[in-house]
């Protein structure tokens, strides 16, 4: 494994110059491309090494961006892309490192993924081996695109090497998502993953086909489509996990920007960060389970808490996704489809409300809903839930926008505002480099 990490460094210098939004600069000491996938033991280390950039670094600003731009967190820090971030409006500059660090990883994601679905064919390697270093390449290009199609209005699907990479829209590119999910389901139905792939790679902490599914059905439901929503999320077997792994040298990325050091950048906010007019019995577990009553609040004034659940230990794994997110999804896409099924829906979101055996000890466990039967009422009861479930899971922005709540003013530090973005600004760095760079987002 230490050998790949080392190889994996030689693979992420590579990716630097050829994603559109780098620049390219020639280093005559490092291995070319050719040499670095010209072996297993080459791509085995591209492989670990998108899964740690994914994990690490991706997951970081996966989640820490829209958290404090839906006010799930508050910043307690004088950090100024934190400040920017916070105050958000329409004086988020476009080098504001978040923004640029959620867009710039996430190609880098891209372009590694791209490199190895393109050489897994070239190498001697076992069937298995082969099938499942191409199904979880095309896995985790479908994932970055998807994080990039949630807040990004256009979005690169396919990087290149000439800084001139052709955006789509978010709906395109959730689209491309799914369809890379069908291609590496199907990669893996024809062809089991070898136990040389797992053991090299996934170590066993991510369970291909049902992590395929679930993200199948997450990026449907944000495509809007319903129907093969449902389906994907019922495929999906809620007793199987998957997490991402963490040791001291490869750390749980929000520990480290939540407790690491006593120097906190942003803290959780008060009741999931909702308005008051969302009410959780004071009995369900999330509470217990994501929040550390604080009572203190950030220097704009805004309440905070301390952290928990998958983010209060160096070494915490934190779940690919959570398998309540598929009753959630089921719930929500029930009511979204061309003839709403309100018994439906109601039976998943109490699936969730009366959760007492999570896997993940995610348990709500509280009654079932009790409220009036009515489209408009069930999706706020599963906008509430999502809130309070798939907290900290970088999802608060998409929901935010989807469910239809409060739109930002554009004006700077209005911290009453629900959101402060509808879709954040293409960075500098692909602007200053691709002329095919969209107008940013009014708001």
């Amino acid at each position: 494994m230490k050998n790949y990490i080392r190889l994996f460094i030689i693979c992420i210098s590579l990716t630097l110059g050829l994603v559109s939004c780098e620049t390219d600069f020639e280093n005559p000491n490092a291995a070319t491309e050719d040499q670095v996938f010209s072996s297993r033991e080459g791509i085995f280390a591209a492989a670990v090494g998108l899964q740690q950039l994914y994990s690490t670094t991706g997951i970081r600003w996966i989640v820490e961006t829209p958290a404090v731009t839906t006010r799930e967190g508050g910043i307690t820090t004088t950090f100024q892309n934190m400040i920017e971030l916070e105050d958000g409006g329409t004086a988020l500059p476009n080098f504001n490192s978040n923004v640029q660090g959620l867009w710039s990883t996430m190609l880098r994601v891209i372009k590694i993924a791209e490199d190895i679905e393109a050489n897994a064919n070239t190498i001697e390697l076992e069937a298995g081996t082969q099938s499942g270093l191409i199904a979880h390449a095309k896995l985790f290009k479908a994932m970055a695109i998807g994080s990039l199609a949630q807040n990004y209005e256009q979005v690169i699907v396919e990087t290149s090497n000439d800084n001139d990479a052709s955006f789509v829209s978010r709906t395109e590119g959730f689209q491309t998502a799914i369809t890379l999910l069908s291609e590496a389901a199907t990669q893996i139905a024809a062809t089991a993953p070898s136990s040389e792939f797992i053991n090299g790679i996934t170590l066993g902490n991510i369970d291909l086909p049902n992590t395929i599914a679930a993200m199948t059905a997450r990026y449907n439901l944000f495509a809007g489509n319903y129907d093969a929503a449902i389906s994907a999320a019922n495929s999906v077997d809620q007793s199987v996990t998957s997490i991402f792994a963490y040791d001291s040298q490869n750390q749980n990325p929000i520990w480290a920007r939540v407790i690491q050091n006593d120097a906190p950048n942003f803290k959780p906010r008060d009741n999931f960060g909702l308005p008051a007019e969302f009410v959780f019995d004071l009995a369900d577990g999330r509470l217990a389970f994501y929040l550390v009553p604080l009572d203190e609040t950030n220097q704009n004034g805004l309440p905070i808490e301390d952290i928990s659940g998958f983010f209060n230990e160096i070494t915490e794994p934190i779940p690919v996704y959570l398998p309540d997110e598929m009753n959630l999804i089921i719930a929500e896409a029930n009511l979204r489809s061309g003839s709403p099924n309100l018994g439906a829906a109601t039976a998943a979101l109490n699936e969730v409300l009366t959760d007492t055996d999570d896997p993940f000890d995610v348990n709500a466990a509280v009654g079932a809903y009790a409220g009036p039967n009515t489209v408009d009422d069930l999706l706020d009861e599963i906008y509430k839930n999502r809130r309070a479930e798939l907290f900290l899971t970088g999802m608060s922005l998409e929901d935010s926008r989807r469910f239809g709540r409060p739109q930002p003013s554009g004006a700077a530090m209005n911290y009453d505002e629900e959101r402060n973005r509808n879709f954040y600004p293409y960075p500098d760095l692909e602007r200053n480099s691709n002329p095919n760079t969209p107008d940013d987002p009014s708001i």
